[in-house]
């Protein structure tokens, strides 16, 4: 099976906004790593992202400047946590949250949710190989 997920570190956050009942983070660009059935190498690549909370609240994080580097952290659905990353697709009904650092070490994205999803914008582009 083929894998592939969010890099959250690294990954650099451009908008926050509330729209109606939602909660929506903005990457551009959003880090993917992709992982290949029976190799070894890993691929990394990038894709403009949304993460959509809905019926969220957005405990911390409204007042940032962005754009700004997330330097990882948690994102939740139902008993899952990703740490410092997510899988790709995502979309849950159930408890949601997050909790991102924002480079600087003192900003934060914080977030509770009744549902999460992932809105994908276009197809990534290939950056490099990652060896080892």
């Amino acid at each position: 099976m083929d894998l592939t997920s969010i890099e959250l570190s690294g990954s650099r956050i451009t908008d926050i906004r509330l729209v109606d009942d939602e909660v929506r983070i903005r990457f551009e660009p959003a880090c993917l790593i992709k992982t290949m059935t029976g190799s070894e190498e890993r691929t990394k690549w990038r894709q403009n992202i949304e993460l959509v909370f809905e019926n969220g609240e957005l405990l911390e994080g409204g007042a940032l400047e962005l754009p700004g580097i997330c330097c990882g952290g948690d994102v939740g659905e139902n008993i899952y946590t990703y740490r410092d990353m997510i899988p790709v697709p995502l979309e849950s009904r159930g408890r949601a949250h997050c909790d991102l650092e924002i480079e600087g070490g003192v900003s934060r994205v914080c977030v509770q949710a009744e549902g999460v999803r992932l809105v994908c914008e276009g197809m990534p582009k290939y950056i490099e190989h990652l060896r080892g």
